[in-house]
């Protein structure tokens, strides 16, 4: 069932009333006892933490305030500003295609200086070719039952690589090995796909690390996939939906997951042996 935009925000704003929520249980504040120091009604309160009622930054200062975790306000005030965009299905944002999706995102795209970016199951969309973002939006839109403009989507999102040719931005790219192998394509689109990656790897202002399969795991688990603009803005891939972050403790979280994973990556002659490895098994 796709999720109308309605549920969409409020899947957002739940999270953020769940953190106010778990704010007052930790200080041992009875919903009463915080209205009270907040200068407010049990109701406003209680629709609060329902969801119902989205809270306005002087809401949020004084519920922290009365929790005594005023450091707690600008992420939940900055995730609150954000929430229309913090949860989007991918159903809602491709129920009339994907190419406007695509082209949606440019604008971050260009306004965005260092790029980090984590792929678990594809190559990332920055660095994929026409035929291998055809294959793959095809596919998605396949399984999501939604309309099918591959080729124009994947053309819009190949026209974000212009960002590469920039040497005033920087890129960081960390791939599990098994990205390399993982059949998104026909082999000869992903021959040349792989390829393009070991072009890319040349240019001075991009970092490509590969995780190898026998790593030992930073985090425990390989995570989802996830892209770091800057320091404002996380932007995370799951099965139904994009989630985007921009509170700054769960930006910097990502941040210190990314320089984990990095560290357990391989780079240079050896990402380059791991990939010479993949495309002969496609070739």
């Amino acid at each position: 069932m796709s999720m109308s935009p309605s549920s969409s925000d409020r899947v957002a704003r739940e999270v953020v009333a769940h953190r106010l929520r778990g704010l007052r249980v930790a200080a041992g504040l009875t919903g009463h006892e915080l209205s009270r120091r907040c200068g407010w009604s049990d109701a406003k309160t209680s629709r609060i933490e329902s969801a119902k009622t989205p809270p306005s930054a002087a809401d949020i200062d004084a519920w922290c305030a009365a929790c005594e975790e005023p450091a707690q306000a600008v992420d939940l005030i900055v995730a609150s500003r954000h929430v229309d965009e913090m949860y989007a299905s991918w159903q809602q944002l491709h129920q009339h295609g994907m190419r406007q999706a695509q082209e949606d995102v440019q604008h971050l795209y260009g306004t965005t200086r260092h790029f980090r970016i984590y792929c678990s199951n594809v190559l990332p969309g920055v660095l994929q070719t026409r035929e291998y973002a055809t294959a793959l939006l095809a596919t998605i839109s396949s399984f999501q039952g939604t309309p099918d403009d591959s080729v124009s989507a994947a053309e819009a999102r190949f026209a974000r690589s212009f960002v590469l040719q920039d040497g005033h931005r920087s890129f960081a790219f960390l791939l599990e090995e098994a990205v390399l192998h993982h059949r998104q394509a026909p082999a000869d689109v992903l021959v040349a796909q792989l390829h393009s990656v070991l072009d890319v790897m040349r240019r001075p202002n991009v970092s490509l690390g590969i995780v190898p399969s026998d790593a030992p795991r930073a985090t425990s688990w390989p995570l989802e996939s996830f892209y770091l603009f800057d320091d404002r803005r996380v932007s995370v891939e799951l099965l139904t939906a994009a989630v985007n972050l921009t509170a700054p403790s769960e930006v910097a979280a990502y941040a210190k997951a990314f320089s984990a994973i990095a560290g357990t990556a391989v780079y240079g002659d050896r990402a380059r042996n791991l990939i010479s490895k993949a495309l002969s098994t496609h070739e």
